[in-house]
């Protein structure tokens, strides 16, 4: 740590570089008072950096809760600091073009405020969205309130929708519990709680909305003008997002990343889960960027972070971030090929000295740790090889077998304290982890291990380490906390293709209790002209669309539309739907379907 430069203050001029105003307090409250965004509980980065903290982690902290509106050149200006993400508005002939519009309503319309105040109340003419992760198109709403976006060009890459809004879908409960432990919302913004999550600081809490895109980008090299503004795009699919896109303002000479390059080293499979992401992709998309704009831009941003300004600075940006994915890439497979597993090969690989020490690759997001362990299961899975990992007994159970292997729950934690006090914190965790595990009502085994998750919290550099490892600590201590960001709501729902509104009908069949169901459902929807045929068979519910009519009958089949469709699903009962067949077989197809605990046990069994 003592060999990064951290005399060199550059990230900390270009941070501050443009700042026109800050919202005062910095305070999002949602419309029942509830607050969504608290960037003042972050004042206390002002101070020297303590011993619970990384001093690299801290100085990210320190840089990525700058909060305000920022000019990045003329016309194009940024509201940072008032969500993970950053809101980017470019001024046009009528009005201005709004591009990630954050994770909640709440915090895009305090953003929009926080612009209009100091640039005047420009109505919004275009939304972009760079790709398909919520903190880019969850506040759509603050911007374009309901009723307000007929004849505003909505842009995003092809396959925005469906990537959109499957991530949040078919893994979503399970991904927003994890999250809980990534962003660490729920702990006390503190010098030894969470203090960032190194992309930016947290995630807000507020009402997560999706207006669907209206003009597809399909192809690298297409041009679009919005609102008079000229726009060139790149897409990236496959980076870090499966819908992705860069985009150049030629008239401004400004260059957008997306979060395709950021001042970190970013994840290839995020802790909260996620579809590994392909790094040889990554890094060749970014060589393209680098030779695609030569020359035409004098800044470059992104979604997240501070600008980078002089064309050669972008230059020397984009080529070290694309050495740090290939690099990651080539080495894990050249060590993989000589038959090192996942964990062997994060012990063994090192960063080159040239990228190790440049401070926008560090590990404060994705960790060189995790990101090499997820292109190992990009390429073979989870399977190591070894036929005595092929069919391991779940937690609890191999857990019991090695706390008694130790000599029983005593001895276990009396060893697990002889590790700690050896500063061998790693494996003290395991070895409580098991205890935990094996005998979850100990409280002294549970107080021991968020012990020891305190410490490897404070010494991390990775922001979502951290989280991780203090939430652990607190849900040890205090129990579960289910997330409080809602990605079930109903506008989601009603960003669903049917297929997909139907596939996450799907993943929540509960397989044994349906396994001697038989019954064939029809939904004929007539604002879509489709006839949809539902099978619940074996504990699978499948389904198909039909074309013309069906050549066996279905035991019942509902003329409805849409709307009326998202209804029935949510329990409002088959009013003004006409039926054909046994109404009964809508019922038993129903009581299948099973509710997610939103609050499911991570750190306890």
């Amino acid at each position: 740590m003592s060999a990064l430069p951290f005399e060199d203050t550059t990230d900390f001029d270009n941070a501050d570089r443009g700042f026109i105003g800050a919202l005062t307090p910095g305070v999002v409250e949602s419309a029942d008072g509830r607050v969504v965004w608290d960037n003042d509980a972050y004042a206390f980065l002002g101070s020297e950096c303590p011993d619970t903290a990384n001093p690299s982690l801290w100085r990210q902290a320190q840089l990525a809760s700058k909060q305000g509106l920022y000019e990045v050149t003329g016309g194009i200006y940024q509201v940072r600091g008032l969500d993970l993400s950053n809101m980017t508005l470019v001024e046009g002939e009528r009005g201005v073009v709004v591009i990630d519009p954050l994770i909640s309503a709440e915090t895009a319309a305090a953003a929009l405020a926080l612009y209009r105040e100091h640039r005047g109340e420009r109505p919004v003419t275009g939304l972009i969205y760079t790709h398909s992760h919520g903190d880019h198109f969850g506040g759509a709403r603050g911007v374009l309130a309901r009723g307000t976006e007929a004849g505003v060009p909505i842009l995003a890459p092809a396959g925005f929708l469906e990537h959109a809004v499957s991530e949040n879908v078919y893994a979503g409960n399970a991904m927003t519990r994890r999250a809980v432990f990534m962003y660490g919302d729920r702990l006390p913004k503190a010098p030894d709680g969470q203090i960032g999550a190194g992309l930016g600081m947290t995630t807000s809490t507020g009402t997560i909305t999706l207006i669907p895109p209206t003009v597809d980008i399909t192809r690298t090299g297409q041009e679009e003008t919005v609102d008079g503004v000229r726009i060139v795009f790149q897409l990236t699919p496959g980076t870090e997002a499966p819908a992705e896109m860069n985009f150049l303002f030629p008239d401004h000479r400004a260059l957008c990343l997306a979060e395709n390059a950021t001042h970190n080293m970013h994840n290839i499979l995020t802790l909260r889960g996620a579809v590994v992401r392909d790094s040889r992709i990554w890094s060749r998309y970014l060589d393209e960027a680098v030779d695609l704009f030569d020359g035409r831009y004098d800044v470059a941003f992104a979604s997240h972070h501070w600008p980078t300004w002089g064309h050669d600075n972008v230059v020397r940006f984009l080529s070290e971030q694309r050495d740090l994915y290939a690099y990651m890439h080539d080495q894990t497979l050249r060590l993989l090929n000589t038959g090192l597993t996942a964990p062997e090969i994060a012990e063994e690989i090192q960063l080159p000295p040239a990228l190790e020490k440049a401070w926008h690759l560090r590990g404060y997001y994705g960790s060189l740790s995790h990101n090499v362990k997820a292109i190992y299961q990009r390429y073979l899975g989870w399977f190591n090889g070894n036929a005595a990992t092929l069919w391991e007994h779940p937690p609890v159970e191999l857990a019991k077998r090695y706390v008694d292997l130790a000599g029983g729950p005593e001895r276990t934690l009396a060893k697990a304290r002889d590790y700690i006090g050896h500063g061998d914190l790693r494996f003290a965790a395991t070895l409580l982890n098991h205890l935990v595990f094996a005998d979850p009502a100990r409280t002294d085994a549970k107080e021991a291990l968020a012990g020891v998750y305190d410490r490897l919290g404070h010494g991390a550099e990775n922001g979502t380490w951290r989280n991780f490892y203090l939430t652990s600590a607190m849900e040890l201590r205090h129990g579960e906390n289910a997330a409080l960001l809602d990605t079930g709501n109903p506008e989601m729902a009603t960003a669903l293709t049917t297929d997909m509104l139907l596939d996450s009908v799907a993943v929540r069949i509960d397989g044994p209790r349906a396994w001697h169901e038989d019954l064939t459902v029809d939904l004929v929807l007539t604002d879509e002209d489709a006839r949809h045929r539902l099978t619940l068979h074996n504990g699978a519910l499948t389904h198909r669309t039909l074309a013309g009519e069906p050549r066996t009958p279905a035991g019942l089949t509902l003329t409805l539309t849409r709307p009326q469709l998202l209804g029935i699903l949510a329990g409002q009962g088959l009013d003004s739907v006409t039926t054909d067949g046994d109404p009964a077989m809508l019922a038993r197809l129903l009581s299948y379907v099973t509710a997610p605990d939103a609050g499911f046990p991570v750190v306890t069994p």
